[in-house]
């Protein structure tokens, strides 16, 4: 492994499911027929169980590779050249509108074409089912490959001899070649045509949901690719927003801080869609006021953390007899344990999350009507919980305490919910809010740790520990961002948890699984983001600038950074990161009062 490690793989997607493939053309990791199911290719876990599916020249020692997208879209091309060769493979998740709806089947599809010379080939699919612990059995068809023996039909169209995938043997590619795998219903129609229909009319539906994105022309091209990225993490049919389509990449090397994020946050879902708002897109929020509305239905007291995407409770965490990331990252965990905690900062995001849906004139009145029972719920919730020791919104194990995060977003929602009740005239939720608001405020301020070296805000009441999580109260508008208070808590957060490049540690203090050896980096847009309300917009520029040196090759982000060498860790693409870099660009956009390209 070279000192900077970076994550060498693209991603596709269609809001139904999501494929990591990488600078070789393989699939190293991809979940079906949900982002929470078993894989069906999971190399990335584990080389063995993972099975395969790849396409590879047949001698590639002299081939060198290029791996990029289709502008504007979530098409993923890869091109093979040597001195002699050259071909080109293009991944893709077909999605595009048909009769009215969205057509996201659960396929893939590859195109394979030479550009230069006659390459000669091979292309191998090994499919696995239950975490590697299912060999599927391989039967013939006239033109396609059935695998048998996983909890759905599994089949292989294609125009390239059977014969040769079987036996996994070469062939000259001197005409372009079509594969299609399938998840349930097969195929149906030519190979080449169908590939081709589908490219041009994928390849059209993500140019015009670009060209319906609001982004300022601060670095552009970098938001699309986050806003492409933020939208295939819905899981359209339900409406959740996971916060990643990977579990058990490691925060760090030999950390155990391996986890599974293919869950439904609430905490992220609201950091996504705030993302969304700010490039001018709202499906996304009516699609997910709907999940946690059949979400939470049933919760008469607490809303958990997180949810699946369909919305059940239970996320039992289980560990599995995998290698684990680069064979030697263990646990691989499978399930969130997180879903039994405490974290009451949940109750604020609901709400704030859900407030355009009120104040908004583009939403329609029946959408807001059928809202009130979850804003009053998680309205009273923050008054029954306001005096609570939480796990908070770093999810500690076996610490509880009461943050200052947690109370921020008593104070957020408690401010959304007042706005929400002087729309509507409801009399008694003004008052509970407006008294949740100032209690809320109280709680605050006793975190406040008044130090001759300058003041600031700490992590929770009774301790000075520092927590990049609390430079939300400037870019959230608690503090006013011209204040002296706002200017020192500013400096002692990046005297403490900074470093030079720009990054930002969590927190510094040990937890549960002892020292934090990664920076996180939505900390470092988060500290962009406060540099530039504080008015420090040179240095927001600079260090937004920094951040691109820890981008990967196709522009996708990681959850965390290793601050010495610069490599990517943590699940991935980490949406949190992807917003990050959406609402730092907004808010220096904003700034620099450049304009929208709509």
């Amino acid at each position: 492994m070279s000192d900077k490690h970076l994550y060498n793989m693209g991603l596709i997607g269609n809001c139904a499911y999501m494929a990591y493939i990488d600078e070789r053309a393989k699939f190293k990791w991809m979940c079906w027929p949900k982002f929470d199911s078993s894989f069906i290719f999971g190399s990335l876990l584990d080389d063995e169980k993972g099975g395969e599916f790849s396409v590879a020249p047949n001698s590639d020692s002299n081939y060198r590779t290029h791996q990029y997208y289709i502008e504007n879209t979530n098409i993923l091309c890869t091109e093979f050249e040597s001195d002699y060769a050259k071909f080109k493979v293009t991944d893709f998740a077909p999605r595009f509108e048909q009769s009215e709806r969205n057509y996201k089947p659960l396929m893939v599809v590859r195109k394979i074409e030479p550009v230069i010379g006659t390459p000669r080939i091979k292309v191998k699919c090994d499919p696995r089912g239950n975490y590697g612990e299912i060999i599927p059995e391989v039967a013939q068809g006239s033109n396609h490959l059935r695998y048998q023996g996983l909890d759905n039909q599994v089949r292989l169209s294609t125009n390239i001899p059977l014969n040769y995938l079987l036996d996994e043997s070469a062939f000259i590619l001197n005409e372009p070649k079509y594969v299609f795998l399938t998840w349930g219903v097969p195929l149906e129609g030519p190979v080449e045509f169908t590939a081709e229909d589908f490219l041009k009319k994928t390849t059209d539906y993500w140019r015009r949901w670009v060209k319906s994105t609001s982004i300022g022309s601060f670095y552009q091209n970098r938001i699309i690719r986050s806003a492409l990225v933020l939208k295939i993490h819905q899981y359209e049919d339900t409406g959740a927003i996971i916060a990643a389509g990977t579990t058990s990449l490691p925060e760090a090397p030999g950390s155990g801080r391996n986890w599974d994020y293919r869950y439904c946050w609430m905490r992220d879902s609201y950091y996504t869609l705030t993302a969304f708002n700010n490039i001018g897109h709202f499906e996304e929020l009516e699609r997910y006021f709907h999940y946690i509305e059949n979400a939470t239905v049933s919760e008469e007291d607490r809303f958990q953390p997180l949810y699946t995407i369909t919305g059940e409770k239970d996320i039992t965490e289980h560990i599995y007899p995998l290698k684990g990331y680069l064979e030697n990252n263990q646990p691989v965990r499978i399930g969130n344990q997180a879903y039994e905690h405490i974290q009451n900062d949940v109750y604020g995001q609901v709400i704030v999350s859900l407030l355009p849906l009120y104040v908004d004139s583009r939403f329609n009145d029946t959408e807001k009507i059928k809202s009130n029972r979850l804003i009053n719920h998680a309205l009273h919730m923050i008054d029954k919980t306001m005096n609570e020791t939480d796990a908070g919104l770093w999810e500690f194990r076996n610490l509880s305490q009461q943050h200052c995060y947690t109370f921020l977003f008593h104070w957020a929602g408690a401010c959304a919910a007042l706005k929400i009740a002087k729309k509507f005239k409801d009399y008694e939720m003004e008052a509970l809010a407006e008294r949740l608001k100032n209690k809320a405020i109280e709680k605050i301020e006793e975190c406040y740790i008044d130090d001759p070296n300058g003041g600031y805000y700490a992590q929770a009441i009774g301790t000075d520990r520092m927590d990049a999580s609390c430079l939300q109260l400037i870019t959230m508008g608690y503090l006013d961002a011209h204040s002296e208070k706002a200017k020192s808590h500013l400096k002692r957060l990046e005297e403490e948890l900074g470093t030079e490049e720009g990054l930002f540690y969590r927190y510094k203090h040990q937890d549960d699984f002892g020292e934090v050896h990664s920076t996180f980096l939505i900390c470092a847009y988060w500290y962009v983001e406060a540099l530039a309300t504080v008015g420090r917009v040179d240095d927001a520029i600079k260090y937004f600038n920094n951040i691109s040196k820890y981008i990967n090759h196709v522009g996708l982000l990681s959850e965390d950074v290793n601050s010495s060498t610069g490599s990517q860790w943590g699940n991935f693409p980490q949406t949190y990161s992807h917003v990050g870099q959406v609402n730092a660009a907004y808010r220096i956009s904003k700034k620099l009062d450049l304009p929208n390209f709509l």
